[in-house]
């Protein structure tokens, strides 16, 4: 077999970045050991106004179908979009099993039932901080913390090489839904000898630490209580702890939350599901948020980042059936700006501008903390496993 040009043999440990590498999203990372291949994560990125008429992108996968008869599996570091999005799209053309810690199988398994194709596939599931063998490649889970739960990174043992695959990950002491990062598997790591780092990148140019989402609530406590009328928060979906910090500082302000979006619902359940968010009230829907007296409520929502069919776009459209927000009212962007996306962003922000509601961003308080690493983070983590190589991705 050749790679541009190159002859290789069934023992090299070869790694090929099919997406994810220089770019945000739409991650897809092979790797090649004795002869056998497994794909970590399988994701998607988004079209933005260069693209008119394209809303999803997915990795090309041509390379390794070519090489579908080697290809025994697919492991999946945590439940992203731009890490399980395009197994929906691209497992026909693949067709291996898939390995995926209980949270992120169950929201994979709900894409699969979308499409059809549940019944074709064998999902494993794998519990955090796990070792497991697919074909000749050891494999290690280990527990690390970001925006979603169950986020781990992936150890690849291959012979005497080994690579260890971060994912997405920070450093918080106090992460709101799950166990802070297993740090003394980390040393454990180490003193095996780490061939390879491929790591997560995306804020590497920021200094100092990314932040706590144990901090944030606080600034959230005290943010909620300077306002009297309703509250809207945009965030991500999948941020399982901040739909938990939103709860609690709602609840320390006597205000009842309610979400706002499908895709916040169906990430509330999937949490409850696997033992998440079982500790603050009860979400509200978004039918019973007008029985309720405008300060005693706070509206999560879908389109952070100006999504134009998402809940927020409609309210600021003023075409939602049940959530209007006029002079007085408060909005709070709890999330960062994914390049690309300022317009769509602007555009949202001015249209509730114009319909006299207030805008909070992080510019103007902290309202949110990132789910990547911050340069001194990277820093830990390269003095801390001391590998041969270091590979950034995003």
């Amino acid at each position: 077999m050749e790679i541009e040009g190159k002859n290789i043999n069934d023992n090299d440990l070869i790694f090929v970045p099919l997406g994810g590498s220089n770019e945000i999203g739409m991650n897809m990372n092979l790797y090649h050991f004795s002869g056998k291949w497994i794909i970590v994560d399988l994701g998607i990125s988004f079209g933005d106004d260069t693209m008119p008429g394209v809303d999803v992108l997915v990795p090309d996968p041509s390379f390794i179908e070519a090489q579908r008869e080697n290809l025994i599996g697919i492991v999946v570091t945590h439940g992203h979009e731009d890490h399980i999005g395009a197994i929906p799209y691209l497992w026909d053309r693949l067709g291996c099993p898939i390995f995926s810690t209980p949270f992120t199988a169950s929201l994979i398994r709900r894409k699969l039932i979308e499409k059809g194709i549940v019944e074709k596939v064998n999902l494993v599931e794998i519990n955090s901080s796990s070792k497991f063998e697919v074909g000749p490649f050891k494999l290690e889970l280990i527990s690390l913390t970001h925006s979603i739960p169950e986020p781990n990174g992936l150890v690849v043992e291959c012979g005497e090489q080994i690579v260890w695959h971060t994912g997405d990950w920070k450093l918080d002491p106090d992460p709101q839904v799950g166990q802070p990062g297993d740090m003394e598997a980390l040393k454990r790591l180490a003193c095996r000898g780490v061939t390879a780092m491929v790591s997560d990148s995306t804020n590497a140019h920021m200094l100092g630490t990314t932040g706590s989402e144990g901090a944030l609530l606080n600034s959230l406590e005290t943010l909620f209580s300077q306002y009297h009328k309703k509250i809207g928060v945009a965030c991500f979906a999948s941020n399982v702890a901040r739909l938990r910090t939103i709860a609690v500082a709602a609840k320390k302000n006597d205000r009842h939350v309610a979400l706002v979006g499908r895709s916040l619902w169906r990430m509330y359940e999937v949490a409850k599901e696997n033992g998440y968010l079982l500790d603050v009230p009860e979400f509200i829907s978004e039918k019973d948020v007008g029985f309720l007296p405008d300060d005693k409520v706070v509206i999560i929502c879908t389109g952070s980042q100006g999504e134009p069919r998402a809940a927020l776009s409609r309210i600021a459209d003023d075409s939602h059936p049940e959530i209007s927000l006029a002079g007085g009212d408060v909005v709070i962007f709890s999330s960062r700006q994914i390049p690309g996306n300022e317009k769509a962003i602007s555009r949202v922000q001015n249209k509730l501008l114009d319909r006299g509601v207030k805008i909070i961003t992080e510019q103007e308080h902290h309202v949110h903390v990132s789910g990547h690493p911050a340069h001194d983070e990277v820093v830990f983590m390269y003095q801390t496993i001391k590998p041969d190589i270091a590979i950034p991705v995003h």
